[in-house]
């Protein structure tokens, strides 16, 4: 079967975001034909000056539509798209010049019907983007969840950096209302139809994320709110993995509790830990000061993360809330 991608971009308020991706764009070796869906997700600050910029050079096809969520937006690009294999894309990333090369190659030698590709941090990005790149990314803190494993069982991509087939996306009727949370939804609903899904290693884009604390904070709180969201929806893929931020803020509690009365080793090993985040991060980075601002960073999204999680087991699990009606907030009403 002869591949024919199409990128699905969806964009909500940032065009300078746009601008940067399909400048990046322009450098792909790849030199197969490939169009880029745009679809505007109901924004006030539109791109269509800056797709404009580049329509001369990219096979660039623009839509603008009522807000609706990313998750629809994607699903809705799918619709208008030409190719029979949809690469998904956030418009925060950006893609080194051999990305769809690898894409290609992989799936050429190994086809699969959704795959997910990993993120990192390019040399130009703040030192803040550096340092919460690190922390969303190491093994000490995720595990290799967003791609940084190469062998894994049943790998759940993540839209940022995302594949799927027409087929697979036919069948599954594409990404659901929630967001966050769309991503895992509809791999493990894949899985459930019969299909695979795949890490691509190579397959790296540079995720910028424009983020301040308080925005990554949110981030983070909101994606311990849709676990147990997902666990309900999709208990067999519950793991005892999802309660390690929960178990370090109790450990960090408990820790500061025996602290007053004289007991060091508890504190100690948690200040191991951090410190181990913090010595990687400088190490990888070449930067003490993005070690620093890493292990800040850590302490933020588990924080965030496990008090979100807490938060909605406690409603969803415990008080059998229904998550549509008690997180509102997390659900888009789509066309």
């Amino acid at each position: 079967m002869k591949i024919r991608y199409s990128f699905i971009i969806p964009v909500y308020n940032r065009p300078q975001e746009i601008k940067e991706l399909l400048g990046s764009m322009l450098s792909l070796t790849h030199n197969k034909e490939y169009e880029i869906v745009i679809v505007e997700d109901g924004s006030t600050e539109t791109s269509m000056e800056i797709v404009d910029q580049f329509k001369d050079q990219l096979n660039i096809s623009y839509y603008q539509k009522q807000n609706t969520g990313p998750g629809d937006s994607r699903n809705y690009g799918m619709q208008k798209a030409k190719g029979n294999y949809f690469l998904i894309l956030d418009s925060d990333v950006i893609l080194p010049a051999n990305y769809l090369s690898e894409v290609d190659a992989f799936l050429s030698a190994n086809y699969v019907h959704c795959f997910g590709g990993p993120d990192d941090a390019h040399k130009d990005f703040s030192d803040l983007q550096k340092a919460i790149s690190y922390s969303m990314t190491s093994y000490l803190t995720t595990g290799g969840i967003r791609g940084r494993q190469h062998t894994v069982g049943k790998f759940q991509p993540r839209s940022f950096n995302m594949g799927i087939s027409r087929e697979a996306f036919e069948a599954s009727e594409g990404f659901g209302n929630i967001h966050p949370g769309e991503d895992p939804d509809l791999a493990i609903r894949l899985w459930k139809l019969g299909y695979d899904t795949a890490l691509i290693p190579m397959a790296k884009v540079f995720h910028k994320r424009r983020i301040t604390w308080d925005k990554f904070y949110m981030q983070v709180y909101k994606f311990g709110l849709v676990r147990p969201i997902l666990n309900l929806w999709h208990p067999a893929t519950a793991k005892i993995t999802y309660w390690f931020p929960v178990a370090f803020i109790i450990y960090t509690l408990f820790s500061i509790i025996l602290l007053l009365f004289g007991y060091w080793l508890w504190i100690g090993v948690w200040a191991l830990y951090l410190i181990l985040i913090a010595v990687g991060a400088a190490l990888h980075t070449k930067s003490v000061y993005i070690g620093i601002l890493s292990l800040m960073a850590v302490v933020v999204q588990f924080y965030g993360y496990g008090k979100g999680f807490l938060t909605s087991y406690y409603y969803i699990h415990l008080l059998k809330k229904k998550p549509e009606q008690k997180f509102k907030e997390l659900f888009f009403l789509q066309e």
